[in-house]
């Protein structure tokens, strides 16, 4: 159990790639830091944006209540007929999508270039 003083916040970066907004993530996302991430992901939807991207390249964990904020994004993406794309290429990240399925779910692709 990680102590208070023992917490990383996460790294969030907004930048564009053609039409989409893309949110860069660095450190763990886990329940001690999801609601951060769920906060910049509501500020960056709430302009009506419909295209985004999450770059999680530099993020080290991802537990269960991280992978809840993500499919809250996208079903937030798809009730507007928007588009959430995840950029991974980590394997162990890639394993927790595969585990609970979400690999079948999330559009995932290996680098921001190919948006």
């Amino acid at each position: 159990m990680r102590k208070e003083q023992d917490l990383v916040d996460l790294d969030l970066r907004e930048s564009m790639k053609n039409d989409f907004h893309v949110l860069s993530v660095g450190g763990e996302i886990d329940v001690y830091t999801a609601p951060s991430l769920r906060e910049k992901i509501e500020e960056v939807l709430g302009d009506n944006v419909t295209m985004l991207a999450i770059d999680l390249e530099n993020v080290g964990f991802l537990d269960s209540t991280g992978l809840g904020v993500l499919v809250g994004a996208m079903k937030r993406l798809n009730e507007r007929d928007g588009n959430l794309v995840v950029i991974c290429t980590k394997p162990h990240i890639l394993k927790v999508f595969e585990i609970t399925g979400l690999s079948k779910v999330f559009d995932i692709r290996d680098d921001l270039e190919k948006l």
